[in-house]
């Protein structure tokens, strides 16, 4: 099978997940839907996607995902409760999100890992390339990471994935490339990937972030892959297929991140993402700034 070269114009979104690290919050409410200071963490995925030119968004969800589709609908009620009130700053930010993009929804069914809720997009994707963007990372968007790694796939065809370099000790919370160079400093061609390997085991510091540019050629590659770690058909190890056998539709390439990533997986990285992007607001920032540079001096 030979790779699409097609421009790439639709993104999958992944948010089927129970997001249990999270309970009690995550209830009755997506932990996609948690507020990152005054949006839900969900949103600026999709704003990511539509920056780097991608309007048509699919989002695989689950059961009680509904808020997710409301939120991304229109509230005709609370716009015209705004709209009487004068309120045109407050009704922009409601609208902000309906606007955004051409948004689908399909449902996963069984968790039955990444790989599968990758391969329940395909009825919409088709045979076209595609981005996968999972809620957990948020990349800063002064760092244009998908835009890089779509030029990096109009450039060498297959797929190509998001690293990030990390403290080996942690590398058994990802997925681990082996990779060789490439003239691009921050390119490399991954000719390995193992999920949530030992340390001892670990081919590299090289983990796998929450950002792919995928050939349609996954697919067929998913079909066939095997539950593995978890019982979970991993999505990891469909790359490694494409990646061993560029003849399925690679070859596979990676991205070396070296930007802004905002963790919401985890209760402690969540908390430092609000506090980063908080900081760093125009309207916040400076007395919130001031706020915690006091609270910091009185604690320690």
């Amino acid at each position: 099978m030979t790779s699409s070269r097609n421009r790439i114009s639709k993104a999958v979104i992944p948010a089927a997940g129970l997001g249990t690290r999270f309970l009690p919050a995550t209830k009755a409410t997506p932990k996609e839907m948690l507020p990152v200071v005054d949006k839900p963490a969900i949103q600026y995925v999709v704003e990511e996607a539509v920056t780097a030119g991608l309007s048509d968004v699919l989002m695989v969800t689950g059961r009680n995902k509904r808020p997710l589709e409301d939120h991304f609908d229109r509230n005709y009620e609370l716009e015209e409760v705004l709209r009487n009130k004068g309120d045109a700053t407050k009704l922009t930010r409601v609208q902000e999100s309906s606007d955004l993009a051409t948004m689908h929804y399909v449902r996963q069914g069984d968790p039955k890992g990444l790989g599968h809720a990758v391969l329940c997009a395909e009825p919409h994707v088709g045979d076209e390339p595609f981005a996968v963007l999972l809620g957990d990372d948020l990349i800063d968007p002064r760092d244009p990471l998908l835009a890089r790694m779509n030029a990096v796939r109009d450039e060498h065809g297959g797929s190509v994935i998001a690293l990030m370099e990390v403290d080996p000790e942690t590398i058994h919370l990802y997925g681990s490339a082996s990779v060789s160079g490439t003239d691009d400093e921050d390119v490399v061609r991954v000719s390995g990937l193992v999920e949530k390997p030992s340390v001892a085991d670990a081919p590299s510091n090289l983990a796998i972030i929450g950002r792919y540019v995928l050939d349609p050629a996954v697919f067929a590659v998913l079909r066939d892959t095997a539950p593995g770690r978890g019982g979970e058909i991993q999505l990891t190890d469909a790359l490694q297929a494409l990646a061993a056998d560029p003849s399925l539709g690679g070859p596979v390439h990676g991205v070396v991140f070296r930007g802004r990533r905002y963790d919401t997986g985890d209760r402690g990285d969540y908390l430092r993402a609000i506090v980063r992007l908080a900081c760093e607001r125009e309207d916040l920032g400076p007395d919130f700034r001031d706020w915690l540079r006091a609270y910091v001096n009185k604690e320690m």
